[in-house]
């Protein structure tokens, strides 16, 4: 596996304990039913956080997506804020975690009465699953980098298909996916519906040219807390950083490009489409991006603003 998903293994991963419904299972032991809707039908919502340094980076910005997404299909969490972070603490606790961990949050609208899409049908409780692994991207990424490859498959407007929702259904990014591999690619660069770049199968995009960062207006891609972060950071450092509609040309041109996500943090880009770019991995700026996300992170884990 390469791209900004890529990870070292872990041994410990074997002998964690995942929290489901409050009860804390060894993970060969942790299972639902088939007629969960997450299973079913995909019914459900999920957030990726990282534990840095004993910090759940950015938990707050990472809880108001997971609630706003629920209220947005409908789905009671059952717990209220503190009570679902405390859970996360609790399951980090069970697992002696402290640093290096990424956790997969899923509520999904639960167990229902029969195998269909329709939410009334669910039986009134959600599944709610804390998953904490080991997990930090391998770090050769950052020499080597990903490499792009333009998917058929376009992005969507709220109106079909929110972007910004981390609905548990990936179907339309796991097809975009499937073409880059099938292109020998390790991540699919997508376009909006009028033809402009707007994110990767599972990242954000930026690139640069002329020493400006450029990425996509954020109208069809995901609502990415590291995007979001990224932009801050780069406009307080002074760096020029534009938020618009660019072409797929544009990008191929780029001088350097980098991915952004929770895991993989800042992922630099090699090659897009099978042109390879100009600037050695990782390019300067995003260089400059990186150490400004890492300074942001040990200050979060250090309590400072």
């Amino acid at each position: 596996m390469a791209g900004s998903q890529q990870q070292i293994p872990d041994p410990r991963n074997e002998r964690i304990l995942i929290n489901l419904n409050g009860a804390l299972l060894p993970r060969a032991e942790a299972r639902v039913s088939l007629y969960d809707g997450g299973f079913v039908v995909g019914d459900g919502i999920w957030e990726g956080i990282r534990l840095h340094k004993r910090a759940l980076l950015f938990l707050d910005q990472h809880l108001d997506r997971l609630y706003w997404g629920t209220a947005q299909i409908r789905l009671d969490i059952g717990m209220d804020r503190a009570m679902l972070a405390a859970e996360i603490r609790r399951t980090l606790a069970a697992n002696q975690m402290h640093d290096g961990v990424h956790i997969r949050l899923m509520v999904t609208r639960g167990e229902k009465s029969a195998l269909n899409q329709d939410p009334r049908n669910a039986l009134g409780r959600p599944t709610v699953a804390i998953v904490a692994e080991y997990k930090v991207p391998a770090p050769e990424l950052r020499s080597t980098g990903a490499s792009l490859c333009t998917s058929s498959v376009l992005c969507t407007p709220a109106s079909m298909f929110d972007m910004r929702l981390n609905s548990h259904s990936r179907l339309n990014l796991i097809g975009a996916l499937l073409q880059a591999i099938d292109a020998g690619a390790d991540e699919a660069l997508m376009l909006d519906p009028n033809g402009f770049v707007s994110s990767c199968n599972a990242t954000n995009f930026f690139f640069v040219k002329h020493g400006v960062i450029k990425t996509s207006t954020g109208e069809f891609c995901f609502n990415g807390i590291t995007r979001g972060n990224v932009i801050r950071l780069c406009e307080q450092a002074g760096m020029p950083v534009q938020c618009g509609e660019f072409t797929l040309a544009e990008a191929q041109d780029a001088d350097e490009a980098f991915l952004t996500g929770t895991f993989g943090g800042i992922t630099p880009v090699r090659e897009i489409d099978g042109r390879v770019l100009s600037a050695t991995l990782p390019g300067p700026l995003t260089q400059r991006v990186q150490e400004l996300y890492a300074a942001l992170r040990d200050a979060q884990a250090a309590g400072t603003p």
